[in-house]
């Protein structure tokens, strides 16, 4: 073989040995490359991604260290994420400061063969380091709409060499590969961040849902209260339902009646499963069970202040909790009731206690769930509920308590009413009295004197009737006697009694019985409104006298009674006012009830009162329905008080008449709170006796 054939074949040798190394090296990039797709799309964890892009980087530029910085675009900073080859140091260095700042700014690539000749670079950490920085290859990351995120530094190619327009490609597409995997990473964490968002947002509006259908079914229930008794099972089941408790008390201030306790036992419902949900209003129940067992009865039990969880949390205005669960410290055992413990049936083993607050922040009561169903007691989200369910019973209560009070209050107005009318009327029977006293001096015989006992006897019977209806209505209670009356003894014994009042007025008693069968009415309140009407006719026809007619005839279904004076008819200034309490025109020791009176006995037996009023004189007309009188309702025609003239023409309504409770022959009585309202009224301004005394 000839020296120029030895060297063709060294020259193909080294040729195949360079072509090998280059086929090695590019075999070397594909599997990189292949191994970083393959990363991309395997991983989420996008430092173990940017770690393996730097090693990838650091093998294939056969260089010695490598750093990927990421950029702060709020504080224009590069801030290194991910370092090959050295101490894991934190570097920060401002865009535009160093090699790396400097393609951060310009996004561009730069290759540096000798660092400490170009002006740019930045010695800083050398010196600190000790390292000796020679060559350097720094690419920008760009993502998919060519913005700057980062910059991939390389330092120091193996051996003396430089980077390569190679190597500067190469870094070039595993720096695009790098920003695509920070921009993936980006938006999976952004979407991450949305759905625990949504998820959060999703729970909390969940919380809300429940919180508000909590509080609507606790409105509902509150509102359909009439009781105390009532108000404490709705509050204590709509909390004891949300916090899961085995049961529950309310306790409240009665101020003068003292603290008590309104305990219920939740595990009353379905063998201890929770207690149902009460009907909204507008829901109507899914079916009747016949023959159901009632609803288990609210306790109340007089308690001491400060007695046990829930006396506790009243007078120390602020949340009690007591656990005796596992895991939990020494219990204070002075907040354990043992009589409530002997109530909830078992070993008390938590509670929690909220007060109840009133004006001014003073507690007014506290509520307390005990025995909590879940294993682990009750729960911040608990007591959490527990407070929103106490700040809508704390109004509840107030309104509650405000209620009974100016209920009482009422009450109390309208006692002082019906007894300014019962003195008002007393005058009646004790003039018969007086009467028929003097009359039983002078009898010759006993059986004139055991008439007029009788009669005597009866008046005392009319005293008691209006003690009986004060003491009625304090208790709350109202009562109407209907019964048959005879009217031709019921309008005689009028007449006798009137016979003697009228004595010595001057005014003469006409008496036109055209009805002399039998009429439905209360006897006793029918003669106080006759005595009323005809003491006024009196007053009006002073001084001179005249004549007050009484008349009672059948009109349709109704019985008429007419009471006609010849005086001067009703003042105009109060013929607006005719029935309104109080009103009087200017009569001497007048108290202006006597017509308020009438019709309030008019409006108990549902029945209607007209005047008519001119010059000559004034006539009442009372109709008392006979055949549907528990059933005639107000409203009604003829169902309102009308002062007419003496043509017949309207002139003023004056209020409306309320149907009253009756019962055939026996008192029925009802609540004061639904009795029949009294139309307030006033008298003619006439004085109604001879003696002399106001109506």
């Amino acid at each position: 073989m000839t020296a120029k054939a030895e060297q063709r074949t060294k020259a193909l040798q080294a040729r195949v040995q360079e072509l090998e190394a280059r086929l090695a090296h590019a075999d070397k990039t594909v599997r990189a490359l292949r191994d970083v797709g393959l990363a991309l799309g395997s991983t989420l964890d996008l430092d173990q991604l940017l770690a393996l892009i730097l090693n990838k980087i650091t093998e294939l530029l056969d260089a010695d260290r490598a750093t990927l910085y990421l950029l702060d675009e709020q504080r224009q900073r590069l801030l290194s994420r991910i370092v090959i080859g050295e101490e894991a140091r934190a570097i920060e260095l401002p865009v535009g400061a160093g090699i790396a700042g400097h393609v951060a700014k310009m996004g561009r690539t730069v290759r540096v063969k000798d660092a400490y000749r170009d002006r740019r670079f930045q010695r800083d950490w050398d010196e600190v380091t000790g390292y000796r920085t020679r060559s350097i290859l720094a690419a920008p990351m760009k993502n998919h709409v060519g913005r700057t995120i980062g910059v991939i530094q390389v330092l120091n190619k193996h051996g003396e060499g430089e980077f390569s327009v190679h190597d500067e490609e190469l870094l070039s597409a595993l720096a695009t590969q790098a920003a695509v995997s920070i921009d993936n990473s980006r938006l999976f964490l952004s979407v991450i961040q949305k759905n625990t968002q949504l998820v959060e947002t999703k729970e909390q509006l969940e919380h809300r849902v429940s919180d508000l259908k909590l509080l609507f079914d606790l409105e509902s229930a509150m509102g359909r209260a009439t009781t105390m008794e009532d108000l404490a099972r709705a509050v204590i089941t709509e909390a004891g339902r949300a916090c899961e408790a085995r049961a529950g008390g309310m306790l409240v201030d009665e101020i003068e009646g003292g603290l008590f306790l309104y305990f219920f036992d939740l595990t009353a419902f379905d063998g201890g499963s929770a207690p149902p949900r009460a009907p909204a209003l507008g829901e109507e129940p899914e079916g009747v069970v016949v023959g159901a067992a009632p609803r288990p009865a609210v306790k109340r039990i007089a308690m001491r202040r400060g007695e046990g969880v829930v006396g506790r949390a009243m007078v120390n205005n602020e949340a009690v909790c007591f656990s005796r669960e596992g895991g939990s410290r020494d219990p204070d055992d002075t907040l354990v009731s043992p009589r409530l413990a002997q109530l909830v049936g078992a070993e008390l083993r938590t509670a929690i206690a909220v007060p109840l607050e009133g004006e001014d922040a003073v507690p007014i009561g506290s509520m307390a769930l005990y025995n909590s169903r879940n294993p682990h007691g009750f729960s911040k989200d608990d007591r959490a509920l527990l407070r929103l369910v106490s700040a809508n019973a704390s109004t509840a209560l107030r309104l509650f308590r405000s209620r009974l009070e100016r209920e009482q209050s009422e009450r109390l107005t309208t006692i002082g009413r019906l007894l300014s009318g019962v003195m008002h009327d007393m005058r009646t029977p004790l003039t018969v009295i007086s009467g028929y006293v003097q009359l039983m001096a002078g009898a010759p015989d006993a059986a004139t004197r055991e008439d007029h006992a009788r009669l005597i006897l009866k008046q005392f019977d009319v005293i008691s009737a209006m003690q009986r209806e004060v003491l009625e209505f304090a208790r709350g209670e109202r009562s109407i006697l209907v019964r048959k009356v005879y009217l031709t003894k019921f309008f005689g014994d009028i007449e006798k009694q009137l016979e003697h009042e009228l004595a010595g007025t001057g005014v003469s008693l006409s008496l036109e019985l055209e009805d002399r069968g039998t009429a439905r009415f209360d006897e006793a309140k029918m003669t106080r409104l006759l005595h009323n009407l005809v003491r006024n006719a009196v007053e009006a026809m002073r001084p001179g006298g005249g004549t007050v007619t009484i008349r009672a005839y059948r009109d349709g279904g109704d019985l008429a009674i007419c009471v006609a004076d010849t005086g001067k008819g009703i003042p105009k200034e109060i013929q607006g006012r005719l029935f309104q309490s109080f009103v009087t025109s200017g009569k001497r020791g007048g108290t202006g009830l006597g017509l308020a009176i009438v019709k309030k006995i008019v409006d108990e037996h549902a029945g209607t009162i007209t005047v008519a009023s001119s010059d000559k004189g004034a006539k009442f007309t009372i109709r008392l329905p006979q055949e549907s009188a528990p059933s005639r309702s107000p409203g009604t025609a003829g169902g309102q008080p009308q002062l007419v003239s003496r043509d017949g023409s309207p002139a003023t309504k004056a209020g409306a008449s309320v149907a009253p409770v009756v019962h055939e022959g026996i008192p029925r009585r009802r609540p004061a709170g639904s009795a029949p309202s009294v139309t307030p009224a006033n008298e003619r301004g006439r004085r109604s006796s001879s003696n002399g005394s106001g109506a």
